[in-house]
């Protein structure tokens, strides 16, 4: 029969447990990995020279379980062969109105005003390791508001922000090595091939010319997002 003591154990780690495990948001464990780790957790905490470890001991144990659950069942980061539909892309998309949403919630969107792209685009230089290469200026229809230094993924990016009517649009540009570019699903536009996506009611258009990347983000629709993108690719 189980003393106090080790009723009183089994509830903590079942509650830690239950919180280290609570934090993943999909791919519940399969009922034996919680078992077989509840018996290794019933087992550590019951030797007598270390009972008063048994707190900090149950805390370690979920963080580490949290870890093993985490490897067990998290997508490979990177994955190559992916399509244009598949989780890299929509990932990239995620990241792209991730960087949109910190842009537009931001107190100061912009480091440097936009006087034309000819006072934005060299500020860059010095804050990142590679030339952003746009020359759109803006227009009537997509002003530029400016630009700021921001990250994309796991590197340092371009954000040049755009306005057309009430609505912000933000431009991303990065290097487009090592990032899961799709090889199929492609939409061809104004000597583009660009790949769509949509995500949390945003608009993202995303495409890769030598060696940048671009990401193209906004609540406007859809075709105004895609001039807005050839407007950008245009040769100077």
């Amino acid at each position: 029969m189980a003393s106090d003591g080790d009723t009183k154990t089994r509830s903590e780690i079942d509650a830690a447990l239950d919180e280290a495990l609570g934090r993943l948001p999909r791919h519940a464990p399969p009922a034996e990995l919680r078992q077989r780790i509840r018996e290794q957790w019933l087992g550590a905490a019951r030797l007598p020279a270390r009972r008063g470890w048994a707190g900090p001991l149950v805390s370690a144990l979920a963080a580490a379980a949290l870890v093993v659950v985490v490897m067990r069942f998290a997508p490979p980061a990177g994955g190559g062969g992916i399509s244009g539909r598949g989780g890299g892309t929509l990932e990239m998309a995620t990241e792209a109105v991730n960087d949109h949403l910190r842009v537009v919630s931001s107190s100061h969107p912009v480091e440097i005003e936009s006087g034309g792209i000819h006072q934005v685009k060299p500020w860059f230089t010095g804050r990142l390791e590679f030339a952003p290469r746009v020359a759109f200026s803006g227009d009537d229809e997509f002003s530029l508001v400016g630009g700021s230094v921001a990250y994309f993924r796991d590197r340092k990016a371009a954000a040049f922000i755009f306005k057309r009517r009430l609505h912000v649009i933000t431009l991303l540009v990065f290097p487009a090595e090592g990032l899961p570019w799709p090889t199929s699903g492609l939409v061809p536009f104004g000597g583009l091939s660009i790949i769509q996506q949509a995500s949390r009611g945003f608009s993202v258009l995303l495409w890769q010319d030598a060696g940048l990347g671009y990401a193209l983000v906004s609540d406007v629709n859809r075709r105004d997002l895609m001039t807005l993108a050839t407007r950008i690719n245009r040769e100077p």
